[in-house]
């Protein structure tokens, strides 16, 4: 799944290669860590929060069609 949710946000970004994500397992919840540098932020998180809120409608659906645990999509700053 973590390589799901970085081929999408790549593909939003100027610079692919300025994206990282982490995913911290926990017992019940999987959380995806999408971070990204503050220039590239209102790419990926869209305007009202529409590409965000459609990124983790389908990290969900592919969880879900896996039969995986429930994920959860942070998207935070990348500190230089």
């Amino acid at each position: 799944m973590r390589e799901f949710v970085e081929f999408i946000a790549r593909h939003l970004v100027d610079d692919p290669d300025s994206v990282e994500v982490q995913e911290v397992a926990g017992e019940q919840t999987s959380v995806f860590e999408l971070r990204v540098p503050r220039q590239e932020l209102g790419k990926v998180i869209g305007h009202r929060g529409a590409i965000a809120k459609a990124m983790r409608v389908l990290l969900a659906a592919a969880c879900a069609k896996q039969g995986r645990r429930r994920a959860v999509l942070e998207i935070l700053e990348k500190k230089e």
